[in-house]
């Protein structure tokens, strides 16, 4: 029997202050040695190395986080059609997630369930069916649900189809959901649309809260200053260096001046405020560090 599932809305409002995102999972691998999958990125790490998958987990608890994301990033079933892995599509989810909960223990952590684009999230172009498409999101995310995770967390998400998916399937069966948003300079979607009309679509379907991941801080400051953020809203920014779809990730922001860029931002109460790709522990040990000072009263 799954045990009783946080509510991420509950527990920062019992905290009364932004709850602690993990960071990077992939690029801390690769740090370690671990190659990356054409297809699977650094999921089939689950497979091949949990016990490293599941140490970062704690790291990241032990940093400081209220929230780990299990690592499916690439686990959903457009991915797993390529690799010749014997084992289901169900297992290879269930795995993921088990590690998760195995590092969490007895703490009150919320595991969010990584729900990635079907297809490489800096991939402009589809090139799976409708079909495909939708059964690649409803799929994944019941095999997350069924798996014990607290919330689907959908992220690096830039592609209306797939949002529009993701959105009314989780609001039909009541599932607790983000959407957390990719996008370009330009303030578009790689689909093409605004991101200020995805984000007045999404709300008419309820998440948990609205994100923003992977961009860079200058990125999201040219929507903030132009749009107003939503109620409920969160980010994790990209601390690689160079571009973001490079195949090595290193870190490029230090933990020091990630908390100056994110500051700004802060003040306008986020739900939950993390790192993403090139960061590590010590960007989380810094984030909560910053929290325990100004929430301290």
């Amino acid at each position: 029997m799954t045990a009783k599932r946080i509510n991420i809305l509950e527990k920062q409002a019992k905290l009364k202050r932004p709850l602690v995102l993990d960071g990077a999972m992939g690029s801390l691998l690769q740090q370690k040695g671990l190659a990356s999958d054409k297809y699977l990125w650094h999921s089939n790490a689950n497979i091949e190395n949990p016990e490293i998958v599941k140490s970062l987990h704690k790291d990241y608890i032990l940093a400081g986080a209220e929230i780990i994301t299990t690592n499916t990033f690439r686990t959903n079933p457009v991915a797993l059609k390529r690799p010749n892995y014997t084992i289901t599509n169900d297992e290879f989810v269930l795995r993921g997630v088990q590690l998760a909960i195995d590092a969490r223990e007895d703490r009150e952590v919320i595991i969010a369930g990584s729900n990635a684009p079907a297809e490489d999230c800096y991939q402009k172009e589809r090139t799976v069916s409708k079909y495909e498409l939708d059964y690649n999101h409803k799929k994944h995310i019941e095999l997350l649900w069924e798996s014990g995770v607290d919330i689907i967390w959908n992220e690096t998400q830039s592609h209306s189809d797939e949002i529009k998916i993701i959105c009314r399937f989780c609001s039909e069966n009541s599932l607790p959901y983000t959407i957390n948003f990719y996008f370009e300079d330009d303030l578009k979607l790689l689909s093409g649309e605004p991101l200020a009309e995805a984000v007045e679509f999404v709300k008419d379907f309820k998440p948990s809260v609205i994100g923003f991941n992977c961009i860079k801080t200058n990125t999201f400051k040219k929507f903030y200053e132009k749009f107003p953020l939503p109620k409920n809203f969160g980010f994790y920014f990209n601390c690689g260096a160079g571009n973001v779809n490079d195949a090595e990730i290193i870190c490029g922001v230090s933990p020091e001046n990630y908390i100056k860029e994110i500051e700004p931002y802060l003040k306008y109460n986020p739900l939950f405020t993390g790192s993403c790709c090139g960061s590590s522990p010590l960007h989380t040990k810094k984030i909560k560090e910053y929290f325990d000072e100004i929430y301290r009263n």
